[in-house]
């Protein structure tokens, strides 16, 4: 192996006790990031378009062979209150979970948090049948034995 594809060989749990001031050019947007202004000792992604790369097994640990980018495809909120982004690779597929920093882009945080609502997996139209048919009341009527059942989405009256 030549020197310019060696990797750092850190002991397990190094990344824990040892703060990371390593700064890096973003792969996807070309910003460059630096540790300050994170909140944490550990940078990990872009704040700017929050993307990653693949390359960690464990957090710090620098063994992933992949090195794929890791797009953010959602976010979530820890026990504790604390937000992460789940982050996808685009070569392998892998998920993890990644810390919101203090300094991330907080108009890219909420548009990945609202997709869900704004892009749902039906039409939205759906939503206002749904809602006539339960009266307002946000259940489903039952239906008695001999009861002609409501119309089908997208189906003919």
């Amino acid at each position: 192996m030549n020197r310019e594809n060696k990797r750092k060989q850190f002991e397990k749990g190094f990344y824990k006790t040892h703060p990371c001031c390593e700064s890096f050019t973003c792969k996807v947007c070309g910003r460059l990031v630096t540790p300050d202004g994170a909140g944490s000792d550990h940078r990990n992604h872009c704040p700017n378009c929050l993307s990653s790369l693949h390359v960690d097994v464990e957090p710090g640990d620098r063994a992933s062979d992949c090195g794929g980018v890791m797009e953010p495809v959602a976010v979530w909120v820890r026990k504790n209150g604390e937000w992460a982004v789940i982050h996808r690779c685009r070569r392998c597929g892998a998920f993890s979970s990644n810390r919101v920093a203090a300094d991330d882009n907080p108009m890219k945080l909420m548009s990945i948090a609202m997709k869900p609502l704004c892009q749902p997996p039906f039409p939205l139209e759906y939503i206002q049948e749904m809602t006539d048919r339960m009266g307002g009341q946000g259940e489903l009527p039952r239906n008695k034995p001999g009861d002609i059942p409501p119309k089908e989405v997208g189906g003919k009256e």
